[in-house]
C-alpha cells in the first residue's frame, strides 16, 4: 500500500478549525522529540495556544523495532485556550510497526494515520508483535490511511548530501516534519534556520535535513493522497512576549528569579534523576546571574550541599524524583529542626522504587506531608501548569525565606516535559523577597528568638563576631538554640515549628472556585498536573448548562484557611487523582466531609472525557 508522489489532480481544499491534536511516534532513535519540539516551536510562533506531552520510553536502550522503544510525542494546537495536549489524536504519524501498535487504539474513528511503508518489513512486523500486516489485513480501515515510504523518498531526498545510508535514514524526522507542516499550513523558515544552526559544525547534516524538509512539504504540495489541509489561526492572547516553555525550564527560570528579587546567591545540590535532571543541566548555564550547581555524589549529599548553603545565607534549592526525596528526608528533617530555608523539588513520577521512571504520577504527597521522623511539618507546593512553575518556585522561595523553613514544591513529568506558552514576565513586577536582611542587636542575640508574625528566628551569616550559636540536628533551647533535652521545652518547639507552618495560611490568598457556581451540587477539587483536564472538563459541561464548579489547591501544607468553609458550600466534593486518594484522604480527615475520588494509576494523565464521565456519575447519583 505504498504511495510514490504523482501529479496532482485537484487541489486540497484548505479547511479552518478550532484546534487540532497530533501525535507522532516512532523508535527513540527516529528523532521523534526533535520532530514535536520543531512542530511546537513552528506552532508557538504562529500565535496558537498549545499543550505538548512527551512520551518517552522507560528502556534506555530498548530493541530497535520493539513497543517497548517506543517514543512519543502530543500536540494539541489551537484558536482557543487550550487546557491539555489533548485526549484523542486526530492525526497519527507512525514511523514503524511498534509506534502503531503502541498508538493505534487512541487514535480517533476516522483520524488521519500517517505510515512509514518502508518501515513494514516482515521482520520490523514481527518485532511489533503482530500475526500479519496490519497495511494489508484490513485492521484499519476505519481510519483514513496514508501509507507513504518515507525511508525510500527522504534517501532520494538527501542524495545531494552525500551522506552514507544510515546518516541518510536519520533524516526521514524532519522529512515526516515537512509534511506535517504542509498538512498545517506552517512555515519552513524557522526550522530551516534551527538545522542550519544546529548542524553548523557539518555542513553535509544541515544540508541533508534542510532537503529532507523541503521534500515531506513539497510531497504534501504534489501527491493527490490528502484531500484536505488545515488551517488554525492564532489565538486570542493577552497582549506581551511569548515563549514557549517547560515545567522545568520554568522552574529553573523561577528558582533564579527569587534568588534575584531576594538579593541572595542560588545554591543548587542535585543528584540526575529522571524527569528532574533538567533542572540541574538549565541552572548549570546561569552562572553568571550568581546561580552555583552541584552535582552531587549521591542524593543524601546532595541536600547537604544545599542545607548548608542555606545555612551561610543563600537559597539552598535541592531537586530530585520520588525515590530521591525519600532518600532526603532524614537530613530535611534536620533542616526543619535547624529552621533554615530550603526548596526542595520532587518531580513525582510513577513508583514505587524506581517504578516507571519516565511516565507521570501524583503519588508523593503524602510522603512530602509526612514522609520524616518526628513531627516535622514543613510546607508543601504543588504547580498546575508548565508555566505555572515559573510563579511556584518564586512562592516556595517566598515562604521558605519569610518562615525560615522547607518548603516542598511538587511537580511531576508531565508538567516537567510539557509545554505550553508563556508570557515573559517583569522582573520588576515580581515580588521583593528581601527579608532577613538585617542582623538582629548584638547585645541580645538569641538565635532562636522568634518574629512575632511569623515565628521565624534570625537568618543570620555564620562567622560574624557575636552572633556565634551552635547548630545541628539535636533539639535546641526555645532562646539560646544550645542542646535541651527537658521534656517540656521538646514540647514547646514541636508546638512552635508547627505553629510556624499553620501559621503561613494567613500569608497565603484564599481558596476561590475557578469555574462553575460558587455554591452549588458538586464541586471538583484539583491540584497539580489535572488543573488542565478537570478546568476544560467542567468549563465544556457549563457550556451545556450543567452546573459543576472547579477548584484547584496550590497550597497543599497548609490548607488556605477558607477551605473548611467553602468545601461545605456543596452537596458533593470530587477529587481526581493520579495516585489512590491523597488528597481525598487528607481533605476527609481535616475537615470531615464526604469526599468522592476518582484515581488513575496508569503513568498517563488524566483525560477531559474521563472526567466529565465521572462528573456526570457524580450528578446523576
Amino acid at each position: 500500500m505504498t504511495a510514490e508522489p504523482v501529479p496532482q489532480q485537484t487541489a486540497p481544499k484548505s479547511q479552518t478549525i478550532k484546534s487540532a491534536v497530533v501525535r507522532f511516534a516512532g523508535d527513540s532513535g527516529d528523532g521523534v522529540q526533535i520532530l514535536g519540539d520543531q512542530f511546537t516551536s513552528s506552532t508557538a510562533s504562529e500565535g496558537n495556544d498549545l499543550a505538548t506531552l512527551p512520551d518517552y520510553p522507560a528502556e534506555i536502550r530498548a530493541p530497535a523495532g520493539t513497543v517497548a522503544g517506543v517514543s512519543g510525542f502530543q500536540i494539541q494546537f489551537g484558536s482557543e485556550n487550550v487546557h491539555t495536549s489533548g485526549d484523542v489524536p486526530d492525526v497519527l504519524v507512525a514511523m514503524n510497526p511498534a509506534a502503531l501498535r503502541r498508538n493505534i487504539s487512541e487514535l480517533r474513528k476516522g483520524g488521519l494515520l500517517v505510515l512509514n511503508a518502508g518501515a513494514f518489513s516482515a521482520a520490523n512486523i514481527d518485532k511489533a508483535g503482530y500475526a500479519a500486516n496490519p497495511l494489508e489485513d484490513g485492521s484499519l480501515s476505519e481510519f483514513n490511511v496514508m501509507a507513504i515510504d518515507i525511508t525510500r523518498l527522504t534517501n532520494l531526498a538527501v542524495e545531494p548530501a552525500g551522506l552514507g545510508t544510515k546518516d541518510a535514514a536519520r533524516c526521514k524526522n524532519f522529512w515526516t516534519l515537512g509534511l506535517t507542516y504542509w498538512l498545517y499550513s506552517r512555515p519552513l523558515d524557522s526550522t530551516l534556520a534551527w538545522i542550519g544552526s544546529k548542524f553548523s559544525g557539518r555542513p553535509d547534516l544541515a544540508l541533508a535535513n534542510q532537503l529532507a524538509l523541503k521534500a515531506g512539504n513539497a510531497y504534501g504540495e504534489t501527491s493527490e493522497l490528502f484531500h484536505h489541509r488545515y488551517h488554525v489561526p492564532a489565538a486570542k492572547l493577552p497582549p506581551g512576549d511569548y515563549r514557549s516553555i517547560t515545567g522545568n525550564t520554568a522552574l529553573a527560570w523561577g528558582l533564579i528569579a527569587a534568588a534575584q528579587r531576594s538579593s541572595r546567591q542560588l545554591v543548587l545540590g542535585s543528584y540526575p534523576i529522571t524527569p528532574a535532571t533538567e533542572l540541574l543541566q538549565e541552572l548549570s548555564k546561569h552562572s553568571q546571574l550568581g546561580v552555583t550547581t552541584v552535582q552531587a555524589e549521591d542524593e543524601i549529599a546532595a541536600v547537604g550541599v544545599a542545607i548548608g548553603a542555606s545555612y551561610t545565607g543563600s537559597i539552598g534549592v535541592t531537586t530530585t524524583s520520588g525515590p530521591g526525596l525519600a532518600l532526603k528526608m532524614e537530613a530535611i528533617g534536620l533542616a526543619v529542626t535547624m529552621e533554615v530555608p530550603l526548596v526542595i523539588v520532587d518531580v513525582q513520577r510513577g513508583g514505587p522504587s524506581t517504578g516507571l521512571p519516565t511516565k507521570t504520577e501524583q503519588a508523593d504527597l503524602l510522603q512530602a506531608i509526612f514522609g520524616r521522623p518526628g513531627e516535622s511539618p514543613v510546607c508543601v507546593l504543588a504547580a498546575s501548569t508548565p508555566g505555572n512553575c515559573f510563579d511556584v518556585a518564586i512562592e516556595a522561595a517566598r515562604i521558605a525565606t519569610k518562615y525560615m523553613t522547607p518548603v516542598i514544591v511538587l511537580s511531576d513529568s508531565t508538567l516537567a516535559n510539557g509545554a505550553e506558552p508563556w508570557k515573559l514576565p517583569v522582573l520588576d513586577d515580581l515580588p521583593d523577597l528581601r527579608c532577613h536582611q538585617e542582623p538582629p542587636p548584638k547585645d541580645d542575640f538569641k538565635p532562636y528568638r522568634r518574629d512575632p508574625a511569623t515565628l521565624a528566628r534570625a537568618w543570620v551569616t555564620p562567622g560574624q563576631k557575636g552572633y556565634e550559636y551552635r547548630i545541628g540536628g539535636l533539639e535546641k533551647d526555645a532562646l539560646t538554640g544550645n542542646v535541651s533535652y527537658d521534656p517540656m521545652n521538646h514540647e514547646r518547639m514541636t508546638e512552635l515549628r508547627e505553629a510556624k507552618i499553620l501559621g503561613i495560611s494567613a500569608d497565603i490568598p484564599d481558596a476561590k472556585v475557578e469555574s462553575g457556581p460558587a455554591s452549588g451540587q458538586l464541586l471538583v477539587v484539583g491540584w497539580g498536573s489535572s488543573y488542565g483536564p478537570i478546568r476544560e472538563a467542567v468549563e465544556r459541561l457549563n457550556a451545556r448548562s450543567i452546573a459543576v464548579s472547579h477548584l484547584h489547591l496550590m497550597h497543599l501544607n497548609p490548607f488556605p484557611r477558607n477551605l473548611g468553609e467553602l468545601l461545605t458550600r456543596f452537596e458533593k466534593i470530587l477529587v481526581p487523582e493520579l495516585n489512590r486518594g491523597q488528597l481525598s484522604q487528607l481533605l476527609a480527615a481535616r475537615y470531615r466531609v464526604e469526599v468522592r475520588s476518582y484515581n488513575k494509576m496508569q503513568g498517563r494523565p488524566l483525560t477531559v472525557s474521563e472526567i466529565e464521565e465521572q462528573i456526570l456519575a457524580q450528578l446523576e447519583d
